[in-house]
């Protein structure tokens, strides 16, 4: 018998000790890694310790069956595993039951081992396919991101060229832009690539630590510079010695406290709060805000001359309104994160719910929509996210809502059956819901759908669908 073309992990289930041997010891012939369980119980421990990627079960066990083993399997984190379930030829119903569970495919005992065998190399084949698709992908997501920044338009593609180009000089950089639009990122992009690498990388916010305390968080203090100052605190400025210091919403610092913030910039010298000695540093300084600094000036509520000391070079940050065209990638990188980290197995979004995400104007820009998304994935139970899973804030109004667009030319009966079915699109297939938005009675929608062969994608959610 011929060797298959790439090696697996297959973890063989079966209480008869002669059977799953043999069976395990067939397919370690074949090329493939293979372990043993005598139930489903020793079979599911086995997932966590051997990492299968095929599983070849018997459905009659004692203890754990096959069939419960199965669906145990799919509930957990290993439900991508491959699995071929063994029966006798007087229990085809059960096998027939352990498809539906989401078995691959099922064999009778004996067992035809040419069959098997053509099996597993159909499984290898796909689960190499499956490899390449998602190496692919990863490939794809490295041509749309640049460090930990997402976007491929133009926009972001301008502000990746910006960060290629100031990263590797000591130039002091200042980045404007709206509050969620990622300019932590950038700066975190900027030190990446500088000859600072190596460094430290300390970020505070300026309007987040009272005007008070902001100067001892810079700058640091002594023991008993000030009341509750009961030991020596090093600033932020000590602290990035060596690396990059990034302060956000520079524009909201007292302007009392701008002066020796120059100061700092133009020498390289401080003292801490109460202190005597001078430190010396070597920081190079990113700052951001979302405020516009020519009014700030005007205002006398930022000083001039430590705007151009801080404006070196000026990188200006898109809202994401502005950049449309990267929601769905930004959206896509968010369930995927935020899928894995809350253990769900939600694989993208559909087509009707990224059509409201791409129409949202997002005032919170990117934070916004990770917020959203992070929402959806931790109340969603379906494989993909609907418009059922967003805020309401997401999917209603006037501005948010979905457009259905019509090809001039078509048909009546063409143009209502689009509707319907975009309808319930938006609604995640709730019947009722969608009645309601296209002013019929539940029954019209039935009749409807039933004349027009529509069926609902999603489980039905009308309460009244039983006996509608």
């Amino acid at each position: 018998m011929a060797t298959s073309p790439a090696s697996r992990k297959i973890l063989v289930v079966d209480d008869e000790k002669s059977a799953r041997e043999g069976l395990a010891e067939l397919m370690a012939s074949w090329g493939h890694r293979t372990e043993s369980a005598a139930d489903g119980i020793d079979g599911l421990a086995k997932l966590t310790s051997f990492q299968p990627q095929i599983v070849v079960t018997d459905l009659t066990m004692p203890g754990m069956d096959g069939l419960t083993f199965l669906k145990q399997l799919k509930l957990g984190p290993h439900k991508e595993v491959a699995v071929i379930v063994l029966t006798a030829h007087g229990t085809i119903e059960s096998a027939v039951d352990a498809i539906r569970e989401g078995a691959y495919d099922f064999l009778t005992k004996p067992v035809d081992i040419v069959r098997l065998q053509i099996l597993v190399e159909k499984l290898t084949e796909r689960l190499g396919l499956e490899t390449e698709v998602q190496d692919l992908k990863q490939e794809l997501e490295k041509l749309r991101s640049f460090e930990n920044l997402i976007g491929a338009s133009p926009q972001m593609k301008d502000v990746y060229r910006q960060i290629e180009v100031v990263a590797p000089s000591t130039a002091s950089v200042l980045i404007n832009g709206p509050s969620g639009s990622g300019k932590e990122l950038v700066s975190k992009a900027i030190h990446n690539r500088s000859r600072r690498s190596k460094g430290p990388f300390i970020a505070i916010n300026c309007s987040a630590i009272p005007a008070t305390l902001l100067e001892s968080e810079i700058f640091g203090h002594e023991r008993g510079a000030f009341t509750g100052a009961i030991a020596r605190k090093e600033g932020t400025f000590e602290m990035a010695h060596g690396g990059t210091l990034f302060l956000d919403e520079i524009a909201e610092m007292p302007f009392e406290l701008q002066a020796k913030f120059l100061r700092v910039l133009e020498d390289g010298k401080f003292r801490r709060l109460g202190g005597k000695d001078e430190i010396e540093v070597d920081v190079r300084v990113i700052a951001a805000s979302n405020k516009d600094f020519k009014k700030a000036i005007a205002e006398k509520q930022f000083r001039e001359d430590l705007f151009y000391r801080l404006n070196v070079f000026a990188l200006q940050m898109p809202a994401l309104a502005d950049r449309s065209e990267d929601v769905p990638s930004l959206a896509e990188h968010f369930v995927r994160e935020f899928s894995a980290r809350n253990r769900k197995n939600i694989k993208g979004i559909a087509p009707e719910a990224m059509r409201i995400l791409m129409n949202h104007p997002w005032p919170g820009n990117v934070r916004e929509l990770k917020n959203v998304i992070e929402r959806a994935v931790i109340m969603s139970s379906k494989p993909e996210l609907t418009a059922a899973d967003f805020p309401e804030s997401v999917t209603s109004g006037p501005d948010h809502t979905p457009q259905i667009l019509l090809r001039v030319g078509i048909t009546m009966e063409e143009a209502e059956k689009e509707i319907i079915k975009r309808t319930l699109e938006f609604t995640a297939d709730n019947k009722t819901k969608a009645a309601k938005i296209l002013d019929i009675s539940l029954k019209t929608l039935h009749n409807k759908l039933n004349e027009y062969r529509l069926r609902p994608q999603h489980q039905d959610k009308d309460p009244q669908a039983a006996s509608s």
